[in-house]
C-alpha cells in the first residue's frame, strides 16, 4: 500500500460527458472506494443528520413526506423559484456532503484497505475540491456528442439539454482545473486506455 493511500481522485465534467461508465470501469478494476456526491447529499438528509434537522427549520415541517423523509420534489419546487433561499439549502447541504466524504476519506486511509478513492460531481470544481484532492480528473466528451447521448439515453429535448449546459462551466474552465483530462468522445475501450496508462502504478484486478 503506497504513503497517504488511498490517492484521493475528484472526478468531474460536463453533463452527457459519460462519467458512469468511466467510474464502472474503474469500480470493477482498481481497488478503489467511488463516491456520488448526489447519492451523498441524499444521505446527509435522511432524519436524525444535522442537516436534515437544518433543511427542516429552513424549509418548515410540511416539506417532509409521509414516512418523515425529505420530500424532493416538495424542496425542489420550493428552492428553484427562490434564489436567497437555493442559496440557503445549497449552503447547508454543500459542507454537509464535503464532511462526509472526508470522513469516509479519513476512515479509508485508516484501515488501507484501497488505493483510490475517488469523488464525483458536477459542481467538484464550484464546491472548492481542487484544493482537498490529489488530483481532478476532468472527464471530456465534445458538445455534439454528449447532446446526442442525453438525447438518445435520457430522452431530453434540445431546450432542455441547452439549459443544463449553459449553467455548467465551459472546456476551458474544466481543462484549467483539472490535472487529467479523459477524452471520451469516442468509443469506450479507447477511454478505459487511458485510464489504464494513467493508473499503471495501481494493482489491477480482473
Amino acid at each position: 500500500m503506497k504513503p497517504n493511500s488511498p490517492k484521493f481522485i475528484g472526478i468531474t465534467g460536463g453533463v452527457g460527458a459519460g462519467k458512469s461508465e468511466i467510474l464502472a470501469y474503474i469500480r470493477r478494476h482498481y481497488k478503489c472506494e467511488i463516491y456520488l456526491a448526489d447519492q451523498v447529499a441524499h444521505e446527509v438528509k435522511r432524519p436524525g443528520t444535522a442537516c436534515y434537522r437544518k433543511l427542516t427549520e429552513l424549509l418548515g415541517e410540511d416539506i417532509k413526506a409521509s414516512d418523515g423523509q425529505i420530500d424532493s420534489r416538495k424542496m425542489a419546487e420550493r428552492i428553484f423559484s427562490d434564489g436567497a433561499l437555493l442559496e440557503k439549502v445549497n449552503a447547508l447541504i454543500h459542507p454537509a456532503v464535503k464532511e462526509y466524504l472526508l470522513e469516509r476519506l479519513e476512515r479509508a486511509r485508516q484501515e488501507r484497505s484501497v488505493e483510490l478513492f475517488f469523488v464525483e460531481a458536477a459542481l467538484l470544481i464550484e464546491c472548492g475540491y481542487g484544493v482537498l484532492a490529489d488530483e481532478m480528473w476532468y472527464v471530456y466528451a465534445d458538445e455534439e456528442t454528449r447532446r446526442r447521448r442525453l438525447g438518445q439515453s435520457r430522452g431530453y429535448s434540445k431546450e432542455r439539454i441547452e439549459g443544463i449546459m449553459s449553467k455548467q462551466l465551459t472546456e476551458e474552465q474544466f481543462r484549467q482545473s483539472c490535472d487529467f483530462v479523459i477524452d471520451n468522445s469516442g468509443v469506450l475501450t479507447e477511454s478505459y486506455a487511458q485510464i489504464d496508462k494513467k493508473l499503471e502504478a495501481f494493482t489491477w484486478q480482473e
